[in-house]
């Protein structure tokens, strides 16, 4: 509930501080005496975008701030949801600076616009004979029609099973949209991924091969320089290691004259024993050496296939080209299993279309259930506020289509006259008829679920007393379970009010001022006297006024 509004430099307010309380709330005063401006601040509140125009005094910032009390709201979520910080007492607070821009802050953080709008929606409603298109509108009709079926858990369990049918059909395109593409590029796919099969890549060494290649390429080369080292060092008269020895007997020879030579003696033994290692392993590779052309064939054919395919798919090495198999192959098992994937995607889609249908067939049957209810206390409403022959005709239709809240379409037709021809209300009803209709809905609704503070703006212009009377009760009986404003122009309702403020303006120091003011129960007397009477208030307007207050 609203239970304090602050309004500052806006329009002609300079600056107002006012504290509602729960109950029926009656807003009164002279036409141009600053309702409506009023009704602007708390606009803002609700998210309408600021107008620099708005600014009393346009050196100074307008602050418009509305303090809610919304312990049973359930509104946790939604704060959460926009990273607020919730407080059973909750602060909404517009500012308009003089350079005209504008800020909003809910408990002192600031929000933008949209979510100012999405929270404010669900604290206050403000409702004038020219807004009536929430009452047209079919979803604003089926939450009343649902307000008396009890669908709301129904509705929630089918929109929790409709996201998962929605994100099955989604995959469902993912999967069919791969499948399509996939078989245009399976063929190709398939041939890349032989050619790399066929490479028999894996434990390839590209280094190995390619030295492999050189060796065999070159064999006969390599075996003339092995037979040439071996000569250099076994050949009889210049090989080296012949003379090594030679050169060995001699320096131990020297040993005996003195043990200084010792040591180079070990030198020279020393290399005559690598030397001999040198030659063995000479001998050994020779020997292991042969001429094989069908292996150098098979060798240069796998690296030549190599590098093509290197060059082919834009890489420059072996474990390279080994992930674009992996790849290949992946994509290739993928398009023969998509098939298998789509069929078991489309059974999990068909299991829940049946659950989806099955809560919507109970949706259905819970609103044909309660639509003659709802027709029933309209129509008894609505022939209480002058409306004796107004007739509905409520339809759901079940379809083929899932909607957001069912799988039905909603015809909302309305009669204002007998054996008149049903039509939309917006084509049936006048502005005047639609206010009434939209009260007589708010009326029942209130009785079936928790409505936000609700405030009436004149809704019953053009009505005589005996149904402005039988107004101000439904909206009293309203106020029982919620907190209604009226601002009115008629003392029979005005006197049904649990309190009364009234909107008055003012010249000081030649300047225009408005100001709203709680009466105490002598000026409410008076104002419902001046509400019957006029200005000038007689005994027997004050009289009466005493009556309807009581």
């Amino acid at each position: 509930m609203l239970t304090g509004l602050s309004i500052k430099n806006y329009a002609l307010i300079d600056a107002l501080q006012v504290n509602f309380n729960n109950g029926f709330t009656i807003i009164t005063g002279e036409t141009g005496a600053g309702k409506s401006i009023l009704l602007g601040g708390l606009s803002l509140i609700l998210g309408k975008r600021a107008d620099l125009n708005s600014l009393r005094d346009t050196t100074k910032k307008c602050i418009i701030e509305a303090t809610f009390n919304i312990t049973d709201y359930g509104l946790k979520k939604i704060f959460s949801e926009n990273d607020l910080d919730y407080e059973s007492q909750t602060i909404i607070r517009r500012e308009i600076l003089p350079s005209g821009k504008s800020r909003a802050f809910v408990n002192d953080s600031p929000v933008n616009l949209t979510s100012l709008q999405l929270l404010a929606k669900r604290l206050i409603d403000i409702h004038s004979q020219h807004e009536t298109l929430q009452l047209v509108d079919d979803i604003f009709q089926f939450q009343v029609i649902d307000a008396l079926a009890e669908t709301n858990s129904d509705i929630k369990t089918y929109k929790k099973e409709l996201i998962a049918y929605k994100t099955l059909q989604e995959e469902l395109k993912i999967l069919t949209s791969f499948q399509a593409e996939s078989i245009k590029e399976y063929d190709y796919n398939s041939f890349l991924l032989k050619e790399l099969e066929d490479a028999k890549l894996v434990n390839t060494d590209l280094s190995l091969l390619e030295e492999e290649y050189e060796t065999l390429n070159n064999i006969e080369d390599i075996k003339e320089s092995l037979s040439v080292s071996n000569q250099l060092l076994r050949e009889e008269n210049i090989g080296i290691l012949p003379n090594l020895i030679t050169l060995k007997t001699t320096i131990q020879k020297l040993i005996t004259f003195s043990p200084k030579y010792e040591e180079l003696y070990n030198q020279v033994n020393s290399n005559l024993i690598d030397l001999n290692d040198v030659f063995s392993t000479l001998e050994v590779l020779h020997d292991g050496l042969e001429a094989n052309p069908n292996q150098l064939e098979i060798i240069s054919g796998k690296l030549r296939n190599i590098n093509n395919l290197m060059q082919k798919h834009l890489v420059q090495s072996v474990s390279e080209l080994i992930t674009i198999k992996e790849s290949l192959a992946q994509k290739v098992i993928a398009t023969k299993s998509v098939e298998e994937d789509i069929a078991k995607k489309q059974k999990e889609i068909n299991k829940v279309e049946v659950k989806l249908n099955d809560f919507a067939k109970t949706i259905h049957k819970k609103r044909l259930k309660s639509i003659p209810k709802l027709k029933k206390q309209l129509e008894y409403i609505l022939s209480s506020l002058g409306m004796p022959n107004a007739q509905f005709d409520i339809n759901v239709m079940l379809t083929d289509n899932y909607f957001s809240n069912g799988k039905e379409e909603l015809s909302f037709l309305f009669s204002a006259n007998k054996g008149g021809q049903y039509k939309e209300l917006k084509k049936a009803a006048s502005g005047g008829e639609l206010s009434r209709i939209m009260l007589a809905i708010k009326s029942i609704l209130s009785t079936y679920i928790r409505l936000p503070t609700i405030m009436f703006d004149e809704i019953d212009t053009g009505v005589s007393g005996e149904i402005s009377n039988k107004m101000g009760e439904i909206m009293l009986q309203m106020s029982k379970r919620m907190q209604v404003f009226s601002i009115t122009h008629l003392p029979q309702i005005a006197a049904k009010g649990n309190s009364h403020f009234k909107v008055y303006k003012e010249d000081i120091n030649d300047v225009t001022t408005s100001n709203l003011v709680k009466l105490n129960d002598d000026e409410r007397i008076i104002e419902v006297a001046q509400m019957l009477g006029g200005v000038e208030v007689s005994n027997s307007a004050i009289v009466h006024a005493k009556q309807l207050l009581n």
